[in-house]
């Protein structure tokens, strides 16, 4: 029985190697909002696009952008994939963390984020954008993606950000009620709370964000000592989400020959497993589709204009170097200055 003990043993080893794979997936992390914008990450999941390259998504949720950032750099998650924030480059700046591809962005055409004013503001005169000075405006909060958005208007039609007060009330339902209270002048929200709103009589919009004044709204990003580590599956995750956002893209951001939007037939599937995931409607979804490029390109003369005017409002540290955040190995080509 001694004697057939080690050879028990080695069948029982045989047997485990033969019955294990070959190459154990990599478990890889990924922080994320449940919203439309997220739409690549929840099809490259449900299709077993991340499987296909080896790796094992765990998706954490997140409920705004800035703690993805603040939990990528703690460990919390391997990747982000959310909006850009002052509060994200404030943490990319000391060396925490690097934007490594593109995800939603403000393009013209693709409704995501509108300019709604309440009604008696709109009464009194509050018809159009170029009326906003001396209005009070709600955001979710300073250095936030709709306050950047407000910043670039600005810009565009040349008056002053302090001619308009702005109300920082942290959530969309907040300022969804400010501007149906007429507690705001106006806001800015997104499609899936702008258009019910407009529908109902109890706001007026004024524009689109896209339509204005494009920007890169948001990213995938990871830290420095992530991408050191674990650059392989870093990579494969760009694959795979490159290969879901052609999904996403051939879906919902196709124009037709008459410049408008025309679903693809794939659309029905799609917007179930964002459904899934979000726990929204497809209706819902439809009224708040982003625009993403398809292979993850990354506007990076506005990631430049980000960093150059939160510093200007005091929002970011004047030493933040906006190359310093970028890491554009994984998408190569697709980067662009545009």
């Amino acid at each position: 029985m001694r004697r057939r003990a080690p050879v028990i043993l080695l069948t029982a080893l045989l047997l485990w190697a033969l019955a294990a794979p070959a190459n154990a997936a990599e478990k890889l992390s990924i922080g994320v909002l449940k919203l439309a914008s997220s739409g690549p990450v929840f099809i490259a999941v449900d299709r077993g696009y991340f499987a296909a390259e080896g790796i094992d998504p765990e998706l954490r949720f997140f409920d705004a952008a800035q703690p993805v950032a603040v939990g990528t750099v703690a460990g919390d998650v391997d990747v982000g994939v959310t909006g850009l924030t002052a509060g994200f480059y404030n943490l990319a700046g000391k060396g925490a963390l690097r934007i490594i591809g593109a995800q939603s962005r403000e393009e013209r055409g693709y409704h995501l984020i509108a300019y709604v004013a309440s009604n008696r503001a709109f009464a009194a005169g509050l018809t159009k954008l170029s009326d906003l000075p001396g209005h009070s405006v709600a955001i979710t909060q300073v250095g936030s993606t709709f306050h950047y958005s407000l910043g670039l208007l600005a810009e565009k039609l040349g008056f002053p950000l302090t001619s308009i007060r702005l109300l920082p009330l942290q959530s969309m339902g907040n300022m969804a009620a400010a501007v149906k209270g007429n507690q705001a002048d106006a806001a800015l929200l997104p499609a899936t709370v702008a258009l019910p709103l407009v529908t109902a009589g109890e706001a007026h919009n004024l524009g689109w964000v896209g339509d204005e004044t494009p920007w890169q709204l948001g990213a995938i990003f990871a830290t420095a000592r992530t991408i050191a580590a674990r650059r392989a599956a870093l990579a494969g995750f760009i694959r795979a989400y490159r290969r879901a956002a052609h999904d996403f893209y051939g879906a919902f951001l196709v124009k037709g020959a008459d410049g408008t939007l025309h679903e693809g037939a794939e659309a029905p599937a799609l917007l179930a497993i964002i459904a899934k995931y979000t726990g929204q409607s497809a209706a819902q979804i439809r009224n708040g589709i982003p625009y993403i490029d398809p292979d993850a390109k990354l506007l990076v003369n506005d990631i430049y204009h980000q960093v150059a005017w939160y510093q200007s409002q005091g929002l970011v540290d004047k030493s933040v170097d906006a190359k310093s955040v970028l890491d554009l190995s994984f998408i190569g080509e697709a980067a662009t200055g545009q």
